[in-house]
């Protein structure tokens, strides 16, 4: 902060780069600590980005092997920070740079880092077959805001986050009928996998409007003799 001539106190923004979101308290240089003590990363910053439900992490990485599998370094990483980081604190999108954009007097030019994209973290395209994982795909991306989710997807990777995994996991009961567990949705996040725990899943008890379907369908199928029989 600085005074003004008038006595009056500008306040000019915190210098520890913390941030909040969803109402929880996040030191970004605690993350971008923990990556750097990782002999796969040569250089990381993290920053809160706008994202498709308000503010999430995004980690930058510059990787000490360029040649090493991005699909891989990520999981690595991710699985790195899970270990010593609440799930808050772990970022939804982890970018891999060549370099991290500088300033004409080689500071961080944190305004030039990109934009996260979920579709970077989207690996080659798998269509959903079966009816329950088409279900769930089009819960992913709606929720999500994304064109299209993949058999191969990590709802994690794509920017989900526990509030978003709860509203998947309301509309999976509301729409598909089926009972999921907010911890099966972080036990298996990739949609093939996530699918493949609730196919076995025993399904809700139909709904009024559905059961008075089956029940005209059953009333039209009858004879008149076998109306008859059931008035009386």
């Amino acid at each position: 902060a600085r005074y003004r001539a008038d006595g009056v106190i500008d306040y000019a923004g915190r210098i520890d780069h913390q941030v909040k979101i969803r109402g929880l308290r996040i030191e970004l240089g605690e993350i971008e600590a923990r990556l750097l003590e990782l002999p796969s990363v040569q250089e990381a910053v993290v920053l809160a980005q706008d994202g498709p439900s308000g503010k999430q992490l995004v980690g930058y990485v510059v990787p000490a092997d360029s040649t090493q599998d991005e699909g891989a370094l990520r999981d690595s990483l991710r699985e790195a920070l899970k270990a010593g980081l609440p799930d808050y604190m772990v970022p939804a999108h982890l970018l891999l740079l060549d370099k991290l954009p500088v300033t004409p007097n080689g500071k961080l030019d944190r305004k030039a880092l990109p934009q996260p994209d979920a579709s970077q973290t989207q690996g080659e395209y798998i269509a959903p077959q079966r009816e329950l994982e088409q279900q769930i795909a089009a819960i992913w991306a709606d929720v999500l805001k994304l064109e299209r989710v993949g058999l191969g997807d990590n709802f994690f990777e794509l920017g989900g986050h526990s509030l978003l995994a709860t509203s998947v996991i309301v509309r999976i009961r509301e729409q598909v009928g089926v009972v999921a567990e907010l911890k099966e949705l972080f036990e298996f996040p990739v949609l093939a996998d996530f699918s493949r725990q609730l196919e076995a899943r025993t399904p809700l008890v139909d709904s009024t409007q559905d059961q008075l379907a089956r029940s005209l369908a059953l009333l039209d199928s009858l004879s008149m003799d076998e109306l008859d029989e059931l008035i009386s």
